[in-house]
């Protein structure tokens, strides 16, 4: 990466933050299992003190998540909501947030369980509709928390008018990242102020490490977040930030391929007679398609389904596939199906959930990369069960 020209992001991910170790020319980044680090002299170091300050592993993964949303300062921690905490921490009791009202229910739950007792209140709106987030604000007004597309329903935010609104109003924005990916989106360059990932998810890739990262690009915002990384501590061990940067590496491979299975199984359920409606932005039919293609590369890797079925059927198709797995997460290598009304999404209260249109019988696809036939075939044996 000496060269003066840009280098491509498949070349970034591989290399971005991981010269080979000066010491002995490895050219994987060591695992520095070490709590302290031994100084010349009081307050003399060189560069790491103690690790959950700093580690010269989270150094190697901060920098290449940082290179690969095209910003310039990157935080890890040790899970999506460890990061999603931090950036609360710069508020105060009498602040206002604006949230999506179909976000991942973690961060539901966070804001209403932990943080509105702290005096944070929040209004979740529909943030595809720029009226409705105009309306929302206030003089309080302090950040406003997006997905793009949301989890599950798959919506997708104007993220260069959103981040627009916001700069008029002087208000921040954090862009939940997770499900396109720096490799199919770039919220920072459309003019977010944040962007925010769970590293368990495609950037690991492979269902073995739990994470988060934030970037940004402000230097006084960056400052702020880090003494919160550094007082509230909910750091990554360095054998986790080694397991995202492993994963990083394959990362545009796996979501070319993750893309690919993903529209070929959207429009074979789309022509299913069991099936109500897809929900994939890749589609004609999805009401933000045109939005996707412009701000999004390909259409992703998940896939939301509502059936022509009970609740109770719609569970125990879940529970009927073969090469699909019935686990809560997303963005590994392997298949998976959630049922997001009483998985990831059962600390939403039901009358919540089904009026912001997320319907207890909508079953969520992590389409894998393995063949896209075998997915298709199981996919047809589990829906047949509803004959």
């Amino acid at each position: 990466m000496k060269s003066e020209r840009k280098a491509g992001f498949g070349t970034v991910a591989i290399h971005a933050g991981q010269a080979p170790d000066p010491t002995t020319g490895a050219i994987m980044t060591p695992v520095y299992m070490t709590s302290t680090y031994v100084q010349e002299a009081p307050s003399k170091t060189k560069g790491y003190d103690y690790s959950r300050s700093h580690n010269p592993t989270r150094t190697a993964l901060e920098q290449n998540l940082a290179a690969l949303e095209g910003g310039r300062f990157g935080l890890g921690f040790a899970s999506g909501m460890a990061a999603i905490h931090c950036v609360l921490n710069l508020f105060r009791s009498g602040d206002h947030v604006i949230a999506g009202n179909d976000l991942y229910g973690g961060t539901f739950r966070i804001l209403r369980t932990l943080y509105e007792k702290f005096g944070l209140e929040t209004t979740f709106v529909d943030l595809t509709d720029l009226a409705q987030l105009r309306a929302a604000f206030r003089p309080n007004t302090r950040l406003v928390m997006l997905e793009t597309p949301t989890n599950p329903l798959l919506r997708c935010c104007d993220l260069q008018a959103i981040a627009k609104i916001c700069r008029q109003q002087q208000v921040l924005t954090l862009a939940d990242n997770t499900f396109a990916t720096p490799y199919l989106q770039n919220p920072l360059a459309l003019g977010c102020d944040i962007v925010v990932h769970s590293t368990t998810k495609y950037l690991g890739g492979h269902s073995d490490v739990v994470g988060g990262v934030l970037v940004s690009n402000d230097p006084d915002l960056h400052k702020q977040l880090t003494h919160f990384q550094n007082s509230c501590g909910g750091t990554p061990g360095p054998m986790d930030c080694f397991l995202v940067l492993r994963g990083t590496k394959t990362l545009h491979v796996r979501m070319d391929r993750h893309c690919d299975n993903a529209i070929k199984v959207a429009k074979w359920l789309e022509a299913h007679p069991r099936v109500e409606r897809v929900i994939y932005p890749g589609l004609p039919s999805h009401p933000n398609f045109a939005l996707a293609k412009k701000q999004m590369k390909k259409g992703g890797g998940m896939v939301s389904v509502e059936l022509k079925a009970t609740v109770a059927q719609a569970k125990k198709v879940c529970s009927s596939f073969g090469v699909f797995s019935l686990a809560e997460s997303l963005g590994g290598v392997e298949s998976l199906v959630d049922h997001p009304a009483s998985m990831t999404h059962a600390s939403i209260p039901a009358e919540v959930r089904r009026a912001t249109g997320l319907q207890d019988g909508l079953i969520r696809l992590s389409v894998g990369i393995e063949d896209a036939d075998d997915l298709i075939a199981d996919l047809d044996q589990a829906l047949r069960r509803l004959k």
